[in-house]
């Protein structure tokens, strides 16, 4: 069986032509994209844009100068451009805040707040799904192209390829699934069920600077310097595992994908090799609970996973109280009383979606005080050995 390629470019810095340089060389060293990027053809570019907004130097959503470079190179295929992420509404326009707004005016493409369009609904013979809504301008479109940005995430561990296209449904569903089915196994066959019924044919990933840490957006910054492209999306988030020294398969949307053939299992690494590229001391997200209580005695099982497992906490003199926890929270366990948020421990399912969508460092990852002496002893087992 021949390799999937996954090309790997070095590129320092968030210059355009510089960044197109390298995406054009990735593109010739995985084969090409002529077979893919037809005359004509309807292209739908799907961006890591979270809500709420944030600037691009908090390295959030995939940078705008990232995607002018690709789309660049996309124009001298076809003008029928249409790039998109389903935003929560905002005041101002969270396009505008990112630096997409200002993108697609000087470009001339399309760019579309997915929910103003629709969903469709799609069937799919999923592990958990059954059936999904997709959003009409990926349905629509003859190609599709993904642009993740690398990040740690602190229930799936990684954030990439994959994940990304979890934005193509409905926000609504989205938080509903988060309540449906919040263990982390569970719900990262879910993610894979959506890859499914929405692979991209081309994914090119912002890994010139990364987030480490407490992610998808509340980490903290690493300059990586590096971009990656394939046309097999679950590759690319294999190879990202091991720039930042991570198993593969320790991310369990690229696990379950492989086993269900959505991802070749033989790559080859095209441009930058890992020696040159990699890191040993990237940080990843603190240890769910669920990743570590296999190493405990059954008796100590309930008692191990209670130690152990991460709840969200308010920092209260970081919290302006702005709701986007409470409203994204599947439960109701987050609230705002008095211009502060509150956090019912009861409720709460520890889906880290308040987490998430914090911007103001005002939610905090914690565990309990032995848990915290037990976690180190955890780490090594998600690192590549």
């Amino acid at each position: 069986m021949i390799p999937t390629p996954v090309a790997v470019k070095a590129v320092r810095t968030y210059d355009e032509a510089e960044i197109r340089s390298a995406v054009e060389a990735a593109l010739a060293a995985i084969g090409g994209v002529d077979d893919i990027l037809r005359l004509d053809s309807r292209v739908f570019v799907k961006i890591n844009h979270l809500s709420p907004p944030s600037p691009p130097e908090r390295g959030i959503v995939t940078h705008p100068t990232f995607t002018a470079a690709v789309l660049a190179v996309v124009r001298d295929y076809t003008p029928h451009i249409t790039v998109g992420d389903d935003l929560h509404p905002s005041t101002p326009d969270g396009f505008a805040i990112s630096g997409y707004r200002a993108l697609a005016e000087r470009l001339g493409v399309r760019l579309v707040n997915l929910r103003e369009e629709g969903f469709t609904r799609v069937e799919c013979a999923g592990v958990v799904l059954k059936e999904v809504y997709l959003a009409r301008a990926l349905r629509e479109a003859d190609v599709i192209i993904d642009l993740p940005k690398l990040k740690t995430h602190s229930l799936t561990l990684f954030t990439g390829a994959v994940k990304n296209m979890y934005g193509v449904i409905p926000g609504g569903l989205r938080t509903a699934f988060h309540g449906q089915h919040k263990d982390p196994a569970e719900f990262s066959q879910l993610l894979v069920d959506i890859f499914a019924v929405a692979p991209p044919q081309l994914t090119i990933m912002d890994g010139i600077v990364a987030m480490a840490g407490a992610g998808p957006a509340n980490g903290t910054l690493r300059e990586l310097g590096v971009i990656l492209a394939s046309r097999d999306a679950v590759a690319v988030d294999a190879v990202a595992s091991r720039i930042i020294g991570l198993d593969p398969l320790a991310v369990r949307t690229t696990r379950y994908a492989q086993e269900r053939g959505l991802g070749a299992r033989d790559v080859e690494i095209v441009g930058e090799p890992i020696a040159t590229v990699g890191v040993a001391d990237f940080p990843l997200p603190p240890i769910p609970a669920g990743e570590i209580v296999g190493w405990a005695p059954r008796f100590l099982t309930q008692f191990v996973t209670r130690q152990l497992s991460l709840r969200p906490q308010i920092v209260r003199q970081n919290c302006v109280g702005c709701g986007a926890c409470a409203r994204i929270c599947p439960t109701g366990a987050a609230t705002v009383t008095a211009g502060k948020a509150h956090i019912n421990r009861q409720t709460c399912i520890r889906c880290m979606c308040c987490h998430e969508v914090c911007r103001f460092d005002a939610i905090a990852l914690q565990r309990s005080p032995l848990g915290r002496a037990l976690h180190p002893f955890a780490r090594a087992r998600r690192r590549r050995r």
